[in-house]
């Protein structure tokens, strides 16, 4: 398995694979919108897109947003999101292998720590994050959405 950025040409693979993440998530916007987003993304040094890789496809990604900071002697906090194994290479150990290169990305950049959440309340699914270094009881998160 090879842990890499997802280039800019692989956005059609993340997306296919963005299929996995979410049983339905709300539908996707105008090709010219994503292309753009995906752009401004790619031209950001804050945000990384991962991905892992088997037989050069893409089986798992997440993101790392690195945020700077005025608090903590000025060190950067990081926020991993959207965190997906296509669901034929499930626990294997691909995800486990993609945080950890996501965490050793955020240390070697100061970061004092890393946030990740997870809407998912099964106990394999926290167990996994757990195992990976991420810790449930350290703080609470709370979530405001737009009014409807």
């Amino acid at each position: 398995m090879d842990i890499r950025d997802l280039a800019a040409h692989e956005l059609p693979e993340l997306l296919a694979l963005y299929r996995h993440l979410h049983v339905a998530d709300d539908p996707l916007p105008a090709r010219d919108v994503i292309e753009a987003v995906w752009q401004e993304l790619q031209g950001s040094s804050r945000c990384r897109y991962f991905g892992a890789y088997l037989d050069g496809r893409l089986i798992a990604s997440c993101t790392l947003t690195v945020i700077p900071n005025l608090t903590r002697a000025c060190r950067p906090y990081g926020v991993v999101e959207n965190v997906v194994t296509h669901v034929q290479h499930r626990n294997r150990g691909h995800g486990q292998a993609l945080l950890r290169h996501a965490l050793g990305i955020a240390w070697s950049q100061g970061c004092y720590k890393v946030m990740l959440m997870t809407g998912r309340e099964d106990d394999a699914t926290l167990r996994f994050y757990e195992s990976a270094g991420f810790d449930r009881h350290d703080k609470q998160a709370f979530i405001a959405r737009p009014a409807a």
